[in-house]
């Protein structure tokens, strides 16, 4: 949780996340399929139950100062959005083989919470598993709900649109390296939203902005400032 903290300090109003399912049905924040690179432990994640994983440092491995920083729930980062009333995109980022289960986990957590919370701004579902995705609709489509679901894919071609339209995705997610003006001009008649991860450098975040993407995702607290100095001293 010390990344969102540090993000809102910052003045951000949005925040990605991934969401995974612990050993005994946990829902919570990962990206690797192993624990190796951001906490203390080794070896894959999916059977941890979720008062080990508590137990786990996953701080250090960005600093000194967040040593101890222990895994979060998705349960926690949704208390966060309710009480800052944030933008969460949460990718749904299943560990092997579970794709269907963590999709429709995702969508009736999101699904129940944003009913709860009508003065936040409702959750976005993301996933480069179509599986994932396609349990997520069903389960979103049988709760009555209409958040929105996002296609993420690495290579850009014309059959992202159709994938996207068979999901009735609202927005596709794509490496910014992939994203042309054409390719801006093609999502945006089909009738979807184009955001762009990892953007990191402020002239390649003008670059999409002036071409008309929809947003960016980046790992970079400063790029707001660097982007337009003068807005963001005002």
């Amino acid at each position: 949780m010390a990344a969102f903290r540090a993000g809102l300090q910052a003045g951000f109003r949005a925040f990605e996340c991934d969401v995974k399912r612990s050993g005994d049905g946990v829902l919570w924040l990962l990206h690797d399929d192993t624990l190796d690179r951001t906490t203390d432990a080794r070896g894959p994640a999916a059977a941890w139950r979720w008062e080990s994983l508590q137990c786990l440092d996953a701080g250090s491995w960005h600093g000194k100062r967040f040593a101890g920083e222990p895994p979060a729930s998705l349960d926690q980062a949704l208390a966060f959005a309710a009480r800052h009333r944030v933008l969460l995109n949460l990718e749904i980022k299943p560990c092997p083989a579970q794709d269907a289960e963590t999709g429709v986990a995702v969508a009736h957590a999101a699904a129940k919470w944003s009913a709860r919370h009508d003065a936040a701004p409702r959750p976005i579902l993301s996933s480069f598993s179509v599986a994932a995705l396609q349990a997520a609709r069903a389960a979103l489509d049988a709760a009555g709900s209409d958040l929105p679901l996002a296609l993420l894919t690495e290579v850009w071609d014309v059959g992202v649109l159709s994938q996207a339209a068979a999901l009735r995705a609202q927005a596709v997610h794509t490496d910014w390296r992939q994203i042309t003006s054409e390719v801006t001009v093609a999502v945006h008649a089909a009738g979807l939203q184009l955001r762009a991860y990892t953007v990191n450098r402020a002239d390649s975040a003008r670059r999409l902005r002036d071409i008309g993407v929809d947003g960016v995702f980046t790992d970079r607290l400063d790029l707001p400032a660097r982007l337009a100095p003068a807005a963001a001293a005002r």
